[in-house]
């Protein structure tokens, strides 16, 4: 159901080297995505080569970013699962949780997880509201997000999910050079602190009938803890983004 080996060569490209195992579960992935998609709208990429690409291989540029040994990872916003899911078959040390507003891609994704063995937590909710969640609020060692809102409004979203010590980690487009510049104060003001950005093109080489993508990646350690007045509501968030 996706492009196999031109996954594998393009995750090369960057040190992500997969396994067979896991090769083989993001099959019984990529078959169910593209089976559930017909029943709703789960993604506009249902292809061989978008899956390998856009999907599984993008959602891996973030492995190099991943702490050493075991950890917890929120994926906010996850939609199709993107890219928790993937992050977490390459890591079976991660503990995965995914969040999102919408209860019938959890449904898609309790399928997904239990087919590839996967161990997961599903949260539906929103994310300014699983922010404010004492359950959710500072536990994690990672938080990470792929398309789903500028950056300034997207680190309100997800920095209060970050314990002391952890780190957010944004896939964005090349618009994420701007958008930094913009989100400098808010990700100060709620204990975070910008440690890197990575521009990447995928695939890093010239490959035959891909088209190349240009993905930046915003590492964020959270070095203080966010005040209890964030996040707030998402009408606020979005009008005055901080």
């Amino acid at each position: 159901m996706y492009d196999k080996d031109l996954f594998a060569r393009v995750g090369s490209q960057y040190g992500v080297e997969v396994g067979g195992e896991t090769l083989e579960k993001l099959d019984i992935y990529a078959r169910l995505l593209v089976e559930w998609n017909e029943k709703m709208n789960l993604t506009a990429i249902t292809d061989p080569v978008g899956i390998a690409v856009k999907h599984f291989a993008d959602s891996l540029t973030a492995a190099p970013l991943l702490p050493e040994g075991a950890f917890s990872l929120i994926d906010v916003g996850t939609g199709a699962g993107f890219p928790g899911v993937p992050l977490a078959l390459y890591r079976p040390d991660c503990k995965l949780t995914l969040l999102d507003s919408l209860n019938k891609r959890l449904t898609f994704l309790e399928t997904v997880c239990r087919e590839v063995g996967l161990p997961v937590t599903l949260i539906h909710a929103r994310a300014e509201e699983g922010g404010q969640n004492p359950d959710l609020r500072e536990r994690y060692d990672v938080a990470c997000a792929r398309a789903v809102a500028a950056l300034p409004t997207l680190s309100e979203y997800c920095l209060p999910f970050v314990k002391v010590g952890g780190r957010f980690i944004a896939l964005k487009g090349p618009d994420a050079d701007r958008e930094l510049e913009d989100a400098r104060r808010g990700v100060g003001v709620l204990g975070g602190k910008v440690v890197g950005i990575t521009a990447l093109t995928i695939p890093s080489a010239p490959i035959e009938g891909v088209e190349p993508m240009e993905r930046r990646l915003v590492c964020i350690e959270k070095i203080k803890h966010t005040p209890a007045t964030y996040p707030r509501h998402g009408s606020k968030i979005k009008k005055n983004p901080l």
